[in-house]
């Protein structure tokens, strides 16, 4: 088998999933029955970052006790699964997901959301098959995803199935091309500054997309391109790995 030219490994909240009124809306919900004053997504923006902790350390002047982290953590998800129905994937992630894999190139997903919420999502909104794998969080939830991703990109550099098969905690579509992906012909596309850290740390590279839970002030600490768009996005990760 050959080696890919390109493989993107896509983020899902706030990057192909368009999520952001959900998160907010839940967001808030949990604060307003912690006793928490609501916030704004400007704010959310600027105050965002993983894991998540810190996040509320950001907000209360302190790190919550591990107690309060799991009421927190719990209230969060019980609100956001209300939100989640209405929202769908990004301006134009459907089209780019498809002339992807059309061009001979893979593709797969890498989210700390709910493996076994992340799976029947991306099933529903019929792109399984676009990916030669995607991989949910199967761990406690909070944490960076650095380690997922030396897994995620460990189990692809194998060399992803591209008969429907998955490898444990993945599941996989048909997804462009089967051959062996090298980390180092890889871009990660995501929202979040912990997207770019996860890619360093397992020798791929990163692209920021402004519409999902950071400021492109904040993004910009990454010291990797940020676009406003998934269609920018994708242009640059052929230009990065070429």
């Amino acid at each position: 088998m050959g080696t890919h030219a390109t493989h993107i490994v896509w983020d899902w909240n706030g990057t192909l999933f368009h999520d952001t009124e959900a998160v907010m809306g839940a967001t808030n919900a949990a604060f307003a029955e912690l006793g928490l004053p609501p916030i704004t997504l400007e704010r959310y923006r600027e105050l965002y970052c993983v894991p998540i902790p810190r996040f509320y350390e950001r907000l209360l002047g302190r790190l919550p006790t591990d107690a309060e982290w799991l009421v927190m953590d719990e209230a969060f998800h019980r609100h956001y699964a209300v939100h989640r129905p209405a929202c769908g994937l990004a301006e134009g992630a459907e089209r780019l997901l498809e002339s992807w894999q059309l061009a001979g190139r893979s593709q797969s997903i890498l989210s700390l959301y709910g493996h076994d919420e992340l799976t029947p999502l991306v099933r529903g909104f019929g792109i399984e098959a676009r990916f030669v794998r995607v991989d949910g969080r199967t761990g406690p939830s909070g944490g960076s995803k650095s380690e997922h991703m030396v897994r995620h990109l460990a189990a692809l550099a194998a060399g992803p199935r591209g008969d429907g098969a998955a490898g444990p905690g993945g599941a996989a579509g048909h997804g462009g091309a089967a051959g062996r992906i090298d980390p180092g012909r890889t871009v990660v596309i995501g929202d979040a500054l912990d997207d770019a850290v996860a890619a360093r740390h397992a020798g791929a590279h990163a692209v920021l997309y402004t519409g999902g839970s950071h400021s492109r002030a904040s993004l910009a600490a990454a010291g990797v391109p940020v676009v406003d768009t998934l269609a920018e996005a994708v242009e640059l990760a052929e230009e990065i790995a070429a």
